[in-house]
């Protein structure tokens, strides 16, 4: 199913970013996960992106998602 590039841009701290790589990795997916309390351009780069401060921020392929979107991840990934 690994047909496409998935980033997760992420804190240790956060919930629903956990929830994301969790649910990522339940479908056997590889990811690169980006912790932007760490990395200041890439915190930069997602919220150029997104439009959005807050985490995590999903990017599938060239489609960005704000939030643990399940369905919208769903969707995207063709589950």
């Amino acid at each position: 199913m690994q047909h496409v590039k998935i980033t997760v841009y992420s804190t240790p701290s956060c919930p629903w970013c956990s929830r994301a790589k969790n649910y990522f990795k339940s479908l056997g997916l590889n990811f690169k996960n980006i912790d932007v309390s760490k990395d200041q351009k890439a915190a930069e780069k997602m919220v150029k992106k997104s439009g959005q401060m807050g985490v995590p921020v999903i990017e599938i392929g060239n489609k960005v998602i704000v939030g643990f979107d399940k369905n919208k991840i769903d969707k995207l990934l063709g589950v």
